[in-house]
């Protein structure tokens, strides 16, 4: 494979993982823990990095190593494993998936004015007819790289005319004042849980990436892919806070809506329309491409009308969409519970490779992800049912 070829699906996988973390509900959850701690919020996105550092290493590397889709793996060791983690991570998807065409409808609405249906019904036709090209690799590469360059410009504009603490800011990050439990698996869970920690591991599967020879340049894919949904999560934060500092009360409708209009006014109004709706049409195409890939071991015929069935997989999250409206809470309480995902998901698939010769770091750092997640997950499982 030639160099360039590699690097291309490398980042391409990378900005596919990060633009599918990058959805309404992260920006969403993003803005409201930021209103909810303050500068302290910047200790929870530091603590998110190491902890979805430690996750997309192991499944990047897992998947990679083994030559095979997650669930494949899984299989080889307990079939009835596989069928879980395929239930979990497409349930899952497709809960976001509902809250990704919500965001897009809701980001055409500002930036044009049209209704929400009618903004539902075009992001669904500009997903459907991403997915009718033959080669969606290159389609999907297409699109997520230049709107996933493009939110952060966005938000780094925004974040400019906030005028946020810098030095607050900064020091909060590492000496916090107080830690919040639910923020942490609410935004661990928004950043790699379900469908999401496995998006640019399939994707760079079926780029044909595989082997011990690619490890490096697998491992610095998933890396990447963090550090740009970070980058963009920390920009975002600092614009919050920027206006949260200054007296200003955030929206309980649309929080992050109130940041760009009071950081730049009209113009700010128009930028948010823009990234939101970029954020969660990325993220309609992640969600929609991954939970399909864990789909098609179900059955030979998924497999084989894989675009078919993802196309049915939009259609389907947009009519639930327009049916109930837009769901208000189904953002949260959908990245909690990919963070409780998470952790079973990440100890199925560790179990199955427990004999296999994988780097014992590796695997000491995914059982200590699991450990914390799942304590984490237990203490926020209130604000859940609740």
């Amino acid at each position: 494979m030639k160099l360039y070829k590699l690097s291309g699906a490398i980042t391409g996988a990378a900005f596919l993982m990060a633009t599918s973390a990058i959805g309404p509900g992260f920006i969403n959850n993003t803005v409201l823990f930021t209103g909810k701690l303050g500068a302290s919020f910047g200790f929870v996105i530091l603590v998110s990095i190491i902890l979805d550092i430690i996750a997309q290493m192991n499944i990047w590397r897992i998947v990679s190593l083994n030559g095979k889709h997650a669930q494949d793996i899984v299989a080889d060791t307990s079939p009835i494993a596989s069928i879980v983690l395929i239930l979990l991570v497409s349930i899952g998807g497709f809960l976001f998936n509902i809250g990704n065409i919500a965001g897009a409808a809701l980001g055409l609405q500002v930036f044009t004015g049209c209704n929400l249906s009618a903004g539902a019904l075009f992001s669904m036709a500009i997903a459907v007819i991403l997915f009718m090209y033959k080669n969606i690799g290159v389609a999907m590469d297409a699109m997520t790289k230049p709107l996933g360059m493009l939110m952060i410009a966005l938000t780094l504009y925004v974040c400019f005319y906030s005028k946020p603490d810098l030095k607050a800011a900064f020091t909060k990050t590492i000496f916090p004042n107080h830690i919040d439990a639910m923020s942490i698996v609410t935004i661990v869970g928004g950043t790699v849980g379900g469908y999401i920690s496995f998006a640019g591991a399939h994707r760079l599967l079926e780029s044909g990436i595989m082997g011990s020879g690619q490890t490096k340049k697998v491992t610095r894919g998933a890396v990447s892919g963090i550090l740009i949904a970070s980058i963009m999560r920390y920009i975002l934060f600092l614009a919050a806070f920027g206006i949260v500092s200054s007296g200003i009360v955030l929206s309980q409708n649309n929080p992050a809506q109130t940041v760009f209009y009071s950081a730049a006014g009209n113009i700010g109004n128009k930028l948010f329309g823009i990234v939101l709706w970029s954020a969660a049409i990325t993220s309609v195409v992640g969600s929609a491409y991954t939970s399909i890939s864990f789909l098609q071991t179900l059955h030979r015929s998924i497999k084989s009308n894989n675009h078919g069935v993802i196309i049915g997989f939009i259609i389907l999250s947009t009519l639930v969409f327009l049916y109930f409206g837009n769901p208000v809470s189904l953002l949260k309480k959908a990245g909690i519970f990919n963070g409780m995902i998470l952790p079973l998901a990440m100890s199925i698939l560790l179990y199955s490779v427990h004999k296999s010769q994988y780097p014992t770091w590796l695997k000491v750092g995914g059982w200590l992800l699991v450990a914390a997640m799942t304590w984490l997950s237990i203490i926020s499982m209130e604000s859940l049912i609740s």
